[in-house]
């Protein structure tokens, strides 16, 4: 990367065609302000202004303009427009840690349990939650979610299930019916019209 001079840096000069590209981004209310103020930087710069007066009129730090006026002397207008990527904080998994924590995850759950968690899946394969919570969801696995139904042994279920969904109903009945007087007598619904 080239090492740019101040005096380099504060000679830069715009032929009509970016001239006409930086002004359109600083007068249209729909650009993003890190692409307004990073043209006003350029547009500033090309006109004779200096460091200090940029800052005040940006209210940006030197080295924030610096940064950006190489950027332009670098990359042109198109330069102003992107971030430089940076590398990501995570080191990447091998390829082997992945693998077998999705195979573990499709044979199906440790004999003590219902499913995979987490932290049980990060203790054995001995990577952090969050790296299993991303190689699940890399895979679209969901192993909290069952995918079976389990009917209780009892033989009386049927008999407690029907029991259970008529104390519901009669538990329910009563506030449809209340909401429905009161509606009635507020004129929300007619009184000559029979509700249901």
């Amino acid at each position: 990367m080239r090492v740019w001079g101040m005096h380099e840096r504060a000679q830069i000069t715009l032929n009509a065609a970016n001239r006409s590209v930086l002004e359109a981004v600083v007068t249209n209310r729909n650009s993003p302000q890190k692409h307004v103020w990073r043209a006003k930087i350029i547009l500033l710069t090309a006109d004779g202004h200096g460091t200090t007066e940029i800052m005040r009129r940006t209210g940006k730090a030197k080295t924030v303009i610096w940064r950006w006026q190489e950027r332009f002397g670098d990359k042109g207008v198109a330069g102003l427009w992107h971030d430089k990527t940076r590398p990501s904080r995570i080191p990447p998994l091998a390829p082997e840690i992945v693998d077998r924590v999705v195979s573990l995850t499709l044979a199906g759950p440790p004999s003590n349990a219902t499913h995979w968690t987490g932290t049980a899946m990060a203790k054995t394969a001995a990577i952090s939650v969050s790296s299993v919570q991303r190689i699940w969801r890399a895979h679209g696995l969901q192993p909290h979610r069952l995918r079976q139904f389990k009917l209780s042994n009892d033989p009386q279920f049927v008999t407690k299930l029907r029991d259970m969904a008529s104390i519901s109903a009669r538990r329910t009945m009563p506030l449809f019916s209340r909401s429905m007087r009161r509606a009635k007598s507020r004129h929300l619904i007619a009184p000559s019209q029979p509700y249901r």
